[in-house]
């Protein structure tokens, strides 16, 4: 057994670390662009007066970062050479999530919106490995150009974890000749959905609620007669793109079906052990900045002449949180190792268990860390001056979004108690 870290992986930290000194943080300092990282942060970011949408110059200066990143070969750096990528494993994606997210807040990685130099892009394996060749044609080059931008209808006002159970609905109807679906329902939290071109939408084209068969994916455009964003909800982690979407009547033809006809599930859940994973290394590496910036603001704080470190109430809170850091990375780059031991199907069967594991509690780990930098801090900590409110808010919704933690919990318990396979005793 070796837990050292592949020296390759070692040396590309460093690379990733020199082109964020020498591109990023430049950007970052130019034409007052600390605005959207300081104190300033959530009112620089948030067109209030609009929704509460972020700003289009927030936008614009995420996607120059992106564009210089995909430049320097980093962007796509998780998908296959034939993309363009690097074949990034996910043992050194989850290493290169930690190691941003444990930086700090900056353009490099931004908490509030999955923005990273070193990409996740999701879909573009999905759709390879699910879609037509026709979809694949169109959509894959588009996504990585962002010519075409994706958002997920899935959660409904009624139903979030209970997927199965949605309302939305795709019945066959012809229109000037042409076989196609009509769709009617509504979509919440879709993501992006201001600057998205179309909608991957769920909806039920036959079977039972409950069974996951008989759910279908389809390409919807974004602006299709029919579609109709009703509201942005606000969120605790503002700026918000997350609205509630309405689907009345909108016709779409047969070629809109993504994946195969009522097996539309397969798309939604093709990159969740992925994402969890990735997510579960982004919490570890922010809750070792909590930790650090307390232990480090603790041996400088000096109230009654003494070191606020010198105090056990100070030290034990942060040795709990820093020995469960410890043992929760281990966790995290074992599984993602193991995940790489194996194809896509064997990771449900053996290891999803697992995924989970490292994804509930990493989050749940962050919020507390970014909750006892706070409290060390004191008042400073509390305030917008250092990160650690923008932390929490970000990594709070973790524990509900990605698998909510309690529908993780009951995975965990799924393989434990032999409901999903053997059982582990």
């Amino acid at each position: 057994m070796d837990f050292d870290l592949p020296p390759d992986l070692v040396a590309y930290l460093a690379e990733l670390d020199d082109f964020i000194d020498r591109e990023i943080a430049p950007l970052q300092a130019q034409d007052d662009n600390e605005r959207f990282f300081d104190h300033r942060r959530e009112w620089a970011r948030t067109d209030f007066d609009n929704g509460g949408l972020p700003r289009p110059e927030w936008e614009a200066l995420l996607a120059e970062a992106r564009r210089r990143a995909d430049r320097a070969g980093h962007l796509r750096f998780g998908l296959p050479a034939e993309f363009g990528g690097r074949n990034g494993s996910n043992l050194w994606m989850a290493v290169i999530r930690e190691h941003f997210a444990a930086r700090g807040l900056g353009l490099h990685n931004d908490l509030q919106n999955e923005h990273s130099i070193v990409a996740n892009n999701p879909f573009v394996l999905a759709i390879r490995d699910l879609c037509s060749p026709a979809h694949r044609d169109e959509l894959i080059p588009g996504m990585l150009e962002e010519r075409v931008r994706l958002t997920f209808g899935l959660t409904e006002p009624q139903h979030g974890s209970d997927a199965t159970h949605m309302e939305t609905r795709a019945v066959p109807e012809v229109r000037n000749g042409q076989p196609g679906f009509r769709i009617d329902g509504e979509k919440m939290w879709t993501t992006g959905m201001h600057t998205a071109t179309h909608c991957v939408l769920f909806a039920r084209t036959s079977g039972r609620d409950g069974e996951a068969r008989g759910i279908s994916a389809f390409l919807v455009p974004a602006h299709a007669e029919g579609v109709k964003i009703e509201e942005y909800l606000w969120t605790f982690n503002m700026p918000t793109d997350h609205p509630r979407v309405s689907f009345t009547k909108v016709w779409v033809p047969d070629s809109a079906v993504l994946g195969k006809l009522d097996g539309g599930l397969a798309l939604a859940q093709h990159f969740v052990h992925e994402n969890r994973i990735r997510q579960a290394a982004s919490s570890l590496g922010a809750a070792d900045y909590c930790v650090r910036e307390s232990v480090k603001y603790a041996r400088e704080r000096k109230p009654f002449g003494e070191e606020l470190a010198r105090n056990q109430g100070i030290q034990f809170p942060l040795v709990e949180l820093a020995t469960q850091i410890e043992m929760l990375r281990l966790l995290i780059r074992k599984t993602a190792w193991q995940m790489d031991q194996m194809p896509k199907p064997e990771v449900e069967k053996r290891l999803s268990d697992k995924v989970s594991m490292c994804n509930y509690q990493a989050n749940r780990l962050c919020c507390e860390a970014a909750d006892r930098a706070m409290q060390v801090h004191g008042g400073l900590g509390y305030s917008r001056h250092k990160p650690f409110e923008h932390i929490y808010r970000h990594h709070r919704r973790y524990r509900i979004t990605e698998g909510s933690e309690e529908i993780q919990m009951r995975k965990v318990a799924g393989h434990l108690f032999g409901y999903m396979g053997a059982g582990k005793y």
